[in-house]
């Protein structure tokens, strides 16, 4: 058996799960760089698509159930950080998701098993797998399973990671953090923005995330994360 398919069934073992449909899970694993022109291979960007509203759904659901006396308000930035590139991307490191990838040479030889962007939609992409292979059920049971530790945040527990940039970047002195967006791919129907933030005096940072809003919080929150500012 070759390193990859090795590396699939390893993947089945973290997640808990053997799929019926090996061809659906091998799509699900297939990046775009796979074959080109007339040989084009059939990738995972549609079900990227559609896993990331099972997500949604799910996570959803597991909030309402665990603070259900929480307002609406308070929820949405909790749902929004569960179903982020980032938080998938970590998922996706944490189940060795990167190995058991179909790309291309060139892809691979340039980190695509370890770009963030890469792995999280290869996570949601997974997620629709499952949820056509097993059901509803299958995909909540294993998206339950490996975003527990995600699902403890609290719905007060953490600020806007943009106004706590804010707010220490003003406490140093500094002017307030400025926001650029140096990259976008990705389809129209799911692009992935890369953004930079820069506060004077500090190194700039960059993230990516599937809207504008999502990147420039992941890049306030990686300066943070990096400023020791937890």
């Amino acid at each position: 058996m070759n390193a990859r398919l090795e590396a699939v069934e390893r993947l089945e073992a973290r997640i808990g799960y053997v799929f019926k449909d090996r061809a659906l899970l091998e799509r699900a694993l297939t990046h775009a760089s796979v074959g080109d022109g007339a040989k084009k291979t059939e990738d995972n960007e549609v079900l990227e698509f559609v896993g990331d509203r099972v997500l949604g759904l799910v996570v959803a659901e597991g909030l309402a159930q665990r603070h259900p006396k929480a307002k609406e308000g308070e929820l949405a930035p909790l749902l929004n950080g569960l179903v982020s590139r980032e938080t998938c991307a970590r998922v996706a490191r944490e189940i060795d998701l990167g190995p058991a990838l179909r790309m291309s040479t060139s892809a691979s030889k340039i980190g695509g098993r370890e770009r963030g962007s890469i792995l999280a939609g290869a996570c949601e992409a997974l997620i629709a797998a499952l949820y056509k292979d097993g059901g509803l059920d299958v995909a909540r049971d294993v998206i339950t399973r490996l975003w527990a530790e995600a699902f403890e945040i609290g719905p007060k527990s953490r600020r806007d990671s943009k106004t706590q940039l804010q707010e220490w970047a003003q406490g140093a002195g500094r002017p307030l953090p400025s926001y650029e967006v140096v990259g976008r791919t990705g389809p129209d129907h799911a692009p992935t923005f890369t953004v930079q933030v820069s506060v004077q005096g500090v190194e700039p940072v960059r993230a990516e995330g599937r809207s504008r809003q999502e990147a420039e919080k992941s890049a306030a929150r990686a300066m943070l994360d990096r400023e020791g500012q937890k």
